[in-house]
């Protein structure tokens, strides 16, 4: 017995403005989309329950492209510092968290990001110690490519002065050659062995807070990459089984496996998505380079605000072969961590050298940063850009400083990639950057601030229209994981996984997306969350 959804706004998202009167779902699937009158006379023996939109306008589910589900948890049960506008506001907040901490405890703080600050320079050692001496103290940046962290912390890691930078990492130092607790991409490994063993406890009660938080902000499902991080895969991957499928919090996850963990994700049986309705796996992830915030990604140019560094390889180019040359001997596509326009060369060779294999689609993540030729040469592969609209308002303007304005036509641009036909998803890359996906699509819209009083229009020429904003949290997410054939759409025979809002996002002033709410998320034909207002 099935459902029927009417009295609202219904977009299929098939074409741009097409909208129907009426849904019948059952059984987690659309049945069938049309006139309201048409449909109650056909079903009307096996419509049994009926919901009524109210006049709000439903939409396909909306999915995050790239995300890491339970480091979004995290966020909502750690120290959050992403919001903190000055170096002595996180200070004093670490300082606050001492008094309910016991003395030789860890406190982790999330979110750090000096270019909120009037006073842009970033976190150190001495400063923590300053107030935190008898706590070892680790915080991680917005980027999650860099960590700072005190004293303590250092001597329970075993890291010194004569410790040897590790291949695709950063140990920085002073002017006087002494470390100043800052630890850049691969280096923040080093600490892992020093961190408390994180429990089954918490990281369930980390994904269960990432999914009602997911739920509220009208997201039915994410592609998130969290199984090399906690201890092990097994462990990680139970963690979703039990919450998800055990305890019915109902989110269509999509696992990347990150390559460190492949082996054992091998040789426990899996193959590419297999899974269930709700958990499936993805590509194998790979890290081709760092961030901007930390001058770590990798650019084909030194960086106009620091000559001195191009960034950091992670991996060479023979390493990042043998790596795909892998993924492909397991019948996988690979998703790529290619912030840099050199580390998406890099990575664009190494495709080349080994193609994908049954028309299985690679995903390069991020793709701020491209040139020309790079976009010519995307276009002769099978391959989607999962790109994050929010990282607009985040790092303009102080990236055009960093990369250099000369170098810029071809970053960023969202417009320029959908009208060379290229595939492209949307996502938050949360908690990197706020996982609600209103706030991804009013970036790619209206590529302004939103705490920007003077509103500030970064490369205008780059605005995409509230359809191809929606349609990158939709189909475009979809595509990206395979399944354009039964998500991303409302029409028959996709899964029944809605987001209702109390606002039409397609008509309205595009500041006015900000104010609207989240009436209704369902997965499944289910109702997870109703908003009460």
């Amino acid at each position: 017995m099935g459902t029927l959804w009417f009295n609202g706004t219904i977009y299929t998202m098939r074409k741009e403005n097409e909208t129907v009167e009426a849904v019948f779902t059952e059984a987690g699937f659309i049945k069938e989309i049309g006139f309201l009158q048409h449909i109650e006379d056909k079903y009307k023996q096996r419509i049994t329950k009926r919901i009524d939109l109210r006049g709000n306008v439903m939409f396909p589910g909306f999915v995050d492209s790239h995300m890491h589900l339970i480091g979004h948890g995290e966020t909502l049960i750690r120290l959050d510092l992403s919001k903190m506008n000055s170096k002595a506001e996180v200070l004093s907040a670490i300082r606050a968290r001492v008094a309910a901490t016991p003395e030789g405890e860890w406190i982790i703080g999330e979110g750090w990001n000096e270019n909120l600050w009037k006073d842009a320079e970033v976190l150190t050692k001495s400063e923590i110690d300053e107030v935190v001496p008898h706590h070892p103290v680790l915080l991680k940046r917005i980027c999650r490519h860099a960590m700072v962290v005190n004293s303590l912390a250092l001597k329970m890691a075993n890291l010194n002065e004569n410790t040897v930078n590790p291949i695709g990492g950063l140990i920085e130092k002073d002017e006087e050659g002494k470390l100043n607790g800052l630890l850049k991409d691969k280096a923040q490994d080093l600490m892992i062995a020093a961190l408390p063993e994180i429990s089954q406890v918490y990281l369930e009660n980390a994904l269960r807070n990432a999914i009602q938080n997911c739920w509220k902000l009208g997201l039915v499902g994410g592609h998130t990459e969290d199984l090399s991080y906690y201890g092990n895969f097994n462990k990680t991957y139970q963690a979703f089984l039990n919450v998800i499928e055990e305890e019915n919090y109902k989110f269509r996850a999509h696992l990347l496996v990150h390559h460190e963990v492949i082996e054992d994700w091998k040789k426990e049986g899996h193959s590419f998505l297999s899974g269930t309705p709700f958990i499936e796996f993805g590509a194998m992830k790979i890290f081709a380079d760092g961030a901007l915030g930390g001058r770590t990604a990798l650019l084909s140019h030194p960086y106009a605000d620091d000559p001195t560094t191009n960034g950091v390889e992670i991996h060479s180019q023979e390493k990042l072969h043998e790596l795909v040359e892998k993924a492909r001997s397991y019948g996988l596509p690979i998703a790529v961590h290619t912030i840099g326009d050199l580390a998406f060369e890099h990575v664009l060779h190494s495709v080349k050298k080994h193609p994908s294999v049954n028309s299985q689609r690679d995903r390069f993540i991020h793709a701020q940063l491209l040139r020309k030729d790079l976009i010519e040469e995307i276009k002769m592969h099978p391959i989607v850009l999962d790109i994050q609209p929010r990282f607009v308002p985040s790092d303009f303007p102080w990236v055009m400083e960093r990369v250099g304005v000369e170098n810029m036509t071809f970053n960023y641009a969202w417009k320029t990639l959908l009208e060379e036909g290229i595939h492209c998803a949307g996502g938050s890359d949360a908690p990197i950057e706020p996982v609600d996906p209103l706030l991804g699509i009013h970036a790619a819209v209206t590529r302004t601030n939103p705490l920007d009083m003077e509103k500030i229009v970064y490369q205008p020429d780059q605005c995409l229209t509230p359809f191809e904003a929606v349609s990158l949290f939709t189909k475009g997410s979809a595509y990206a994981c395979h399944h354009e054939k039964d998500r991303g759409l409302i029409d028959e025979h996709y899964s029944a996984d809605f987001t209702v809002l109390n606002k039409d996002i397609l008509k309205i002033q595009p500041d006015e997306i900000l104010s609207t709410d989240v009436s209704m998320t369902i997965i499944n034909e289910e109702i997870v969350f109703k908003n009460k207002k």
